[in-house]
């Protein structure tokens, strides 16, 4: 069980609380700290950022070019419309195979 509380944001950075956290996972955070050469708080604020900014930026960037090609790849071909596929989902009896 995670809690979470976020305090008064002052000169643009706030201060956030997270607690209840399992044991093990403090271990491994202190630990994935030391190695890193930060302190823990150092270490929790850079994984944050990261994955508030670095995933998502390179999550979307590889999801355009994957769809480019994909439109490249498939242009000029017939397609069937997508709730011709869903609907032939949902009727189908995935549970006799």
């Amino acid at each position: 069980m995670v809690s979470y509380k976020r305090d008064a944001v002052k000169n643009g950075m706030a201060t956030e609380g997270i607690g209840q956290l399992d044991e093990e996972v403090v271990r491994r955070l202190e630990q994935r700290a030391s190695v890193n050469n930060r302190s823990f708080e150092s270490e929790l604020r850079h994984i944050l950022e990261q994955a508030a900014e670095g995933d998502f930026a390179a999550n979307r960037r590889g999801f355009r070019q994957l769809s480019r090609r994909m439109r490249q790849q498939t242009s000029g071909r017939t397609h069937t419309p997508s709730h011709i596929l869903v609907r032939e989902d949902r009727d189908y009896d995935h549970e006799a195979y």
